[in-house]
């Protein structure tokens, strides 16, 4: 009897040891979708119990992939919701960040959602086109952020300098929101999901003060998205955004890169297995949660899977294997 409790306690200690794995997933600012979904993808997973995940607040894509880059070890695991474009140019070393130690390690786990590229106005400002900023009080997002990259291709594509603003601000989404409804801002750009919950709540805001918001349109043919779509080959793609979603008069025309969630190549192949099947055995969760995963598929994520340099993480391309969806 003694010699069976002392198994048993053996046994009990041995199951102590064999932890699970933990896993740290950064998100983004306040009141952007990245927030939201992490934080969410963040209580599937524990419910689920296949890892132990926490989400941290950071300042977008870039501090995320370099949480990934820098800080994995032993049995902690970074991942990373990220842009496809900055994942892209932080596997390459093109982005000034990953030059001298590109995120090489990144490897892909689903595609989430595209990300609008938002300019975001009001009627009452009188800016229709990305020209008529000059002149006007803009906020390009937060400094190094996927955002503000995606906003100086555009101005750059438009002819437009940063300098001929009256003032330029690299705010968040929630205080860029909240400074054009304060009216101590003009327009500001902000990069993420359809709908994103700052915008909808400052489209409200201002229809209490007799103001609507105006998304400024991009058309997809034009030379403006023409040197967007140029820089990121077959990761930005047109994109149109209903009227009903931010109460705009007409549905917006533009462009949106692509949201995926990306691990380092350390992890094992189990934990990636079984994080990307508890998100798809949940995906009526995360949907209810967060508006913007209405895009999360598997569908969508086999379209990904060979378009991007970044490899899959071998347990997301055995998920995709059992469904079918990639040889």
């Amino acid at each position: 009897m003694k010699r069976a409790l002392i198994l048993i306690g053996l046994a009990a200690l041995g199951l102590g040891l064999a932890q699970k794995p933990k896993v740290v997933i950064g998100t983004g600012s306040t009141g952007g979708v990245f927030f939201y979904y992490g934080t969410a993808m963040a209580d599937i997973l524990n419910k689920a119990g296949v890892v132990e995940a926490q989400p941290v607040q950071t300042g977008g894509s870039y501090d995320n992939l370099q949480l990934l880059r820098d800080r994995t070890s032993g049995n902690t695991y970074y991942c990373a919701l990220t842009t496809t474009d900055s994942a892209y140019v932080a596997y390459t070393g093109e982005e000034p960040r990953f030059k001298d130690k590109p995120a090489k390690n990144q490897r892909v786990l689903f595609y989430m959602y595209p990300s609008f590229i938002h300019l975001v106005t009001t009627e009452r400002t009188g800016i229709k086109v990305v020209q008529d900023l000059k002149g006007k009080r803009v906020s390009t997002g937060q400094p190094g952020s996927s955002t503000e990259n995606l906003a100086l291709l555009v101005l750059q594509g438009a002819g437009v300098k940063p300098e001929t603003f009256a003032k330029r601000e690299r705010l968040p989404v929630a205080e860029g929101a909240k400074a054009l409804a304060e009216g101590t801002l003009d327009a500001f750009f902000w990069v993420g999901g359809v709908p994103t919950s700052s915008i909808v709540e400052l489209s409200q805001t201002l229809a209490r003060k007799g103001d609507r918001i105006y998304l400024v349109p991009i058309d997809p043919k034009s030379t403006t998205a023409q040197v967007v779509m140029k820089r990121f080959p077959g990761l930005v793609d047109p994109y149109k955004v209903p009227k009903n979603i931010y109460n705009t008069r007409t549905d917006v025309p533009g462009l949106a890169t692509g949201n995926i969630v990306v691990c380092p190549d350390t992890m094992p192949a189990e934990a990636g297995y079984a994080i990307v099947k508890a998100v798809f055995e949940n995906l009526d969760t995360l949907r209810t949660a967060v508006a913007a995963a209405k895009d999360t598929s598997l569908e969508a994520t086999a379209r990904l899977h060979g378009r991007l340099p970044i490899p899959f993480h071998p347990g997301a391309e055995r998920y995709l294997k059992e469904k079918g969806l990639i040889k």
